[in-house]
């Protein structure tokens, strides 16, 4: 299952635990209050905001919600690793 930015559920640590899916729980997780909103702010900008099925479908991919959204367990590099990884995953979905 692959969350509207890009993330595959199946291979997050919360999943199936705290956590249904972004679609599922509709953009509400847990972690969201430590950016300041109830929605995670790439579900909320992409569903709520554009209506779109996922970030694939922006034409500012990636833009500054994915940059300034950074696990604070991860580095730099990781999160910018992590990004690129997530933006191959839909616009691959886009060319099927």
């Amino acid at each position: 299952m692959l969350s509207p930015c890009g993330v595959n559920c199946s291979g997050c640590k919360d999943f199936g635990k705290s956590c249904a899916g972004c679609r599922a729980i509709a953009g509400k997780v847990y972690w969201a209050k430590f950016a300041g909103s109830d929605v995670c702010p790439m579900y909320d900008c992409c569903i709520n905001e554009k209506g779109l099925e996922h970030c694939g479908h922006c034409k500012k991919l990636p833009c500054q919600i994915y940059y300034a959204t950074q696990d604070p367990s991860t580095t730099n590099q990781e999160h910018i690793d992590n990004i690129k990884q997530r933006v191959k995953l839909l616009k691959e979905m886009m060319s099927i």
